[in-house]
Order: structure tokens, then sequence, then C-alpha cells
């Protein structure tokens, strides 16, 4: 048990108990590798100094199928951080590691607005991958081609996953919700010979037909042999030189033996896209053992999963956090799989009630999910049993202080809230939670094992309670294979190793305390510099989540005689914004964050910009709001709403 003074207690508000520490998986792990695991600080610095021991180590601990080898890592001639190679030997298959287990136990459970809808064995699952799999064998797919899903996070999804990666085919995929140039901006640049698409979904009761946006994307995907659709009714409008199938289709009836091929630890598994609301969206290309022995680390020593739990996270299939997921199938766990809304106009607990009967532990979300929960007063742990719930995970945003007390006094009081942060870039975390770390108010819990995290200043000095930014220093499996396209391997140079030659940049604004704990203050791109000093717009975000009248906020700055001012945009919940309010928020700003971070103009506006993965678009409102062009608005929700921003030099503010 970590002992804590008085002093120290004041902001712990959850401690592990010495039976959790001893049963956790974390503590087994430490055993195996015969490495004393506390203080945690130690074992850290040896996770990183010793990388052949720790990543082995972890390849042992979740008992990886595959043929391992004996070189473990190879550092670049550089010594930097591009060019390592990791298990230089070994040979393995990602749908062998996620498919194996007793076929009777629950794989995935399956769920929609309307709740729980069904539920899969490993038997089953497997069964499924076997007969998509063999479906597109006969469709031509081989190792390293590409299968592209517009796709629901359903089932088929993730069956269509595993089948493409069994074959040592690489898997990318874009939400349904995206217009048909955001599809086209991200998969069309990497050419896919199998399209596998939704043509239709429901969100928030509402049904939306996207025939006409499918037709569009396969009249620009030129390379695609195949199109494989999930409903029978396949009359979409497609080049005939297409061959188009439905999902029962590929997936014909009839005995399937299910076969793996494995390839090199650094063979392609994944291609994911940045956000692109700065360009077109950057398309990452990861590894299948890079991934795989990132997450299984992530999963069961820092998130303490373990056979038989049930994980979730609210997702779409264009997140990171998909694959995320997915990979909890290697740890032993099943997964929900949730398609639709996580707020449900006729009921906003449906994720908690969904929870509550697929008997979720981790239960995954995001901290603008929570801030919904809290102004609407909804009570979790009152209005349901969340007995086997043992985490809470947040990440695509700063989570603050006060949602950390909500979530103990709203949700559950034992349980380990983890915050976690990291990035598609790196398909896993930087920081994350632990079992064995008390949980201090608004603060991420801890540096993730073998990553060489820190926080530099501008003259690159590693600082203690001071903002600066996030970094690693030392190489990692998961780090990418190259971005896909013409100069892929300069463009991921230039994109995080640019500013500090040698040293991985992340691009967030952080700061690191003495405990080794960590405050996220959001991105570096989007951070307010008022007078010179950089300010995080999470710590204004913070405070206006506290003011009830305000139901969304989004945060800016713009140039003003060599300085900055900072402009606040707020959605009104009920009534307008009038000057008692506007002084309100700038007296709660200056006491609650400092007299730096009062907005000097407020304006109220119908709408925030969002991605289509649920984030803040502040650089997009600043652009519209100074007359320049907004670049790819396909990775926007709902672009059309910059048209209020573009007139706010035309209106008055308060």
């Amino acid at each position: 048990m970590i002992k804590e003074n008085s002093l120290l207690k004041s902001n712990i508000l959850w401690e592990p108990s010495e039976e959790w520490i001893t049963k956790s998986n974390l503590t087994e792990f430490s055993q195996q590798v015969e490495f004393p695991l506390l203080p945690y600080e130690r074992f850290h610095r040896w996770s990183v100094a010793k990388p052949e021991e720790f990543w082995s180590g972890v390849w042992d601990f979740a008992k990886i199928i595959g043929e391992k080898g004996e070189k473990v890592f190879t550092p670049p001639t550089d010594g930097g951080m591009i060019g390592a190679r990791w298990f230089l030997e070994a040979q393995l298959n990602f749908a062998e590691n996620l498919l194996r287990g007793d076929e009777k136990q629950t794989a995935v459970i399956v769920a929609g607005e309307d709740g729980v809808s069904q539920s899969y064995s490993l038997g089953e699952l497997r069964n499924m991958v076997a007969r998509a799999q063999e479906g597109l064998r006969n469709l031509g797919l081989s190792r390293g081609d590409r299968v592209a899903g517009v796709i629901t996070n359903g089932i088929e999804a993730l069956v269509a996953l595993l089948a493409t990666t069994s074959l040592g085919a690489v898997w990318t995929s874009c939400s349904p919700d995206f217009g048909s140039q955001g599809i086209v901006d991200r998969i069309g640049q990497v050419r896919p010979k199998v399209l596998i698409v939704s043509l239709d979904y429901q969100y928030n009761g509402k049904y939306f037909d996207i025939r006409d946006n499918i037709s569009a994307v396969c009249e620009v995907l030129k390379e695609v042999s195949a199109i494989v659709t999930l409903t029978k009714d396949t009359e979409v409008s497609i080049q005939q030189t297409k061959k188009v199938l439905s999902w029962q289709e590929l997936c014909q009836e009839g005995p399937a033996v299910l076969e793996f091929t494995r390839v090199p630890f650094d063979h392609p598994l994944y291609i994911l896209y940045t956000s692109g609301t700065t360009g077109l969206p950057k398309a990452i290309v990861h590894s299948v053992g890079g991934t795989l022995i990132q997450h299984v680390k992530e999963h069961q020593l820092h998130c303490d999963v373990k056979p038989g739990d049930v994980m979730y996270w609210y997702t779409n299939t264009a997140w990171m956090m998909y694959p995320w997921l997915v990979s909890g199938l290697a740890s032993g766990a099943a997964i929900l799989l949730y398609d639709g809304s996580p707020l449900r106009k006729d009921n906003i607990g449906i994720l908690w009630e969904i929870a509550e009967e697929a008997g979720v532990t981790h239960f995954g979300t995001s901290p603008k999910y929570l801030e919904t929960l809290q102004k609407a007063g909804y009570s979790v742990g009152q209005q349901h049993n969340l007995s086997q719930l043992r985490s809470v995970l947040s990440c695509g945003a700063p989570l603050s202080a006060e949602q950390y007390d909500w979530v103990y006094e709203h949700i559950k009081e034992d349980i380990m809230l983890a915050s976690i942060s990291g990035g598609t870039e790196i398909i896993g975390c930087f920081v994350m939670g632990s079992p064995v770390h008390p949980v201090r108010r608004g603060e991420i819990t801890c540096k993730a094992l073998g990553m060489a995290v820190d926080v530099l200043d501008e003259r690159g000095v590693s600082v203690l309670h001071q903002k600066g930014d996030l970094v690693c220093t030392k190489p990692f499996p998961s780090m990418p294979l190259t971005f896909w396209g013409e100069d892929g391997d300069k463009r991921y140079h230039s994109s995080y190793f640019t500013e500090r030659p040698g040293i991985w940049t992340h691009g967030d604004l952080a700061e690191q305390t003495v405990e080794q704990s960590f405050v996220i203050y959001g991105r570096a791109d989007t951070t307010l510099n008022p007078g010179g000093v950089r300010i995080g717009t999470a710590e204004i975000y913070r405070v206006l989540a506290q003011i009830p009248e305000i139901e969304d906020s989004i945060v800016f700055g713009l140039p003003n005689a060599g300085d900055e001012e900072i402009v606040l945009c707020v959605v009104m919940k009920d009534g307008e914004l009038d000057t008692e309010l506007a002084d309100v928020i700038r007296k709660n700003v200056r006491k609650k964050a400092s007299p730096r971070h009062v907005p000097r103009r407020i304006y109220s506006v119908e709408e925030v910009p969002y991605t289509i993965n649920g984030k803040k678009v502040e650089g997009a409102a600043r652009s519209a709001a100074i007359g320049q062009e907004i670049k790819n608005k396909g990775s926007l929700n709902n672009p059309e709403c910059l048209a209020d921003y573009g007139t706010l030099s035309e209106r008055s503010f308060v």
C-alpha cells in the first residue's frame, strides 16, 4: 500500500486496498519479471531502461501466440527514435491472438438504442470469422491488401476486421456518418481492394439512408474490385466493373476452416486517420506486433483487465478507441459493441442500462458525456446496479477535477477512475491509470510502462509543476511504421520530430507533479498565449462546466495589437447571454483559474464545432472568426455552424 501523509492525502479520492494490489495483474507481472513493483517510479524507470527485458516480459505474461524469436530490440543507429526494430525474428497473427480461449465463453455483446440485442460465444465468433475469411479469400484478398469498412459498430465490423487480419491483410475504417468527401479523404488514400459498407443506420431514433454517399465514394475508389453491403438490398448505384454482394453472400452458410497467416512483428495491421482539421487526414500505418503488445500491456497491467471481464468504450469505427476496445479479446475479456446515441433523447441513461445488463467491468467514456450527465442531475449509482463495475476510463479531452468528484459521488465509490491520454498516432497511451496507485483529484495517475514520458519546457529541460510539452524520449513498439502515401516517412518525421530532433513531441500542453502524475491542458496548437503566457483551454472549460446556464462552450485566441486576446463563445441552455451572466463567467474564471484566463470577448452561438469523433475544434472556430479558409470540413460533424463564427466581427460582445 502506498503511504501518504495527511497533507498529501487531501486530494486523494480513492486508494486500492491491499487485496486489490496483491491480486492485480501488475503485481503478478512484477513477480514474473523478478523486479520489485514499488516504488512504481523505479519500476517504470526499469521498464524504459531495459526495453528487451520489459517487452519480452509483456509478451510472456500476456501469452502472446506466435514465434517470439531471440532478438527483442535493436535501437536506431542515430540514437534517436525512428528506425528501432522490435522482435526481429517474431512471426504472429493478430486475429489468432484475439480468437483464443474456451469456445463457450462469451466474447461479444451487441447492443443498440433498444438495449442488448445479442451475445456471441467465442466459438460462434470463430465460426463467423472463418466464413468471412473464406469469402474474402474468394474475392482474391491476400496478405498486405487493404480492406476498408464504412461501417457501424456491430458484429459485422468486428468479424470483417478479424477475417481481414487473419489473412495478413490490412484493415481501415470510417464511420457511416462521415460525408462522402470525408470518406474519400481517408480510405481513398490507401486504395482498398475490398470495401464493406453500411447502406443505412439509425441514430437517436432516426433512420439515415446513405446510399447516395456510398455511390459517390464507390465512383471515386477506382482500385476497389468488390463491394460488400450489410443489407440484402444491394441496389446501390455502383460502377458495373465492381463486384457487389451482400454480407450474407460473402459469409455463406456451411463449414469453414479458420486459418491464420502469420506475419513479421512489423507487418502492417491498421491504417488509422488523424482528425484532418488542418488538412488532409494523415493515414497512419500501425504494425501487427506493436499494436497487440501495446494493447495487452495497457489492458492487463494498467487497466487490470482479466479473463471474464466485460470491456466497453463508447466509440464509432473511425476512432482509435475502436481497435483499442477490440484488442480486449486478447486478454480474455468480452467486449460490448454499442451502435447508437450515447444520450438517447428519451433515455439519457441508456448506456448504463446496457452496462448493468451486460455486467460491464470497465466502462470507457469521455468528459463531455460525463458533463452532460452531471448537468442533467443523473445519479448513475442510484439508478443502476453496478456491482460488477471496477473501472471508469475517460479520454478524448482533459477530465476536470470536479468531474473526478462527480464520478465518485454519483457513479461508484470503490472504482479505479483512470483518465488516459495518448493518441491515434501511437494507437495507445502515454499516461494512464494503475491498480496500485491512489487516484488524485484532477490528475492522470502515472506514466505508462515502457514509455519514456516527460514534460519539457521551451529550453528542452524537464520540468515539474510547470506547463510544457508532453514528449517521449525513447522508442516504443507501437510507433507508426510510416504515413501511407508519397513521402510518408518524411511527413511522419516532420509531424513529431522537427521541434526536437530524436524526441517525440506529441503536441499536448501538460504538467507533471512530484508524485509523477500528470495534468493535460489541451493541444499545444490550440494553446492560448495572452501576454506571452501559455494557457490551456481545458483550464477555462473546467470553470465553464460548473455554470449551469451554459450548455457548451469553445475558447480560442485572436490577434490584437501584437498580442492575443481570449474569445469565448457559449451555447446557452436556456435564456440569453447578458452582461450579468458575462460578469459571473469572468468572476469565476478569474477566481478559479487566473486573471490571465479571463475572456476579453464573450459571444452567444448556436453550436460548437466538433469532429465526428466528438472533439471540439478550436482551430476551425478561430479560422472562421478571422475569415480564413476552413480546411477539410469533411472532418467536422457540424460544419454548417461555422457560419455563425464568421459573423462574430460584425456582432457586439458582452
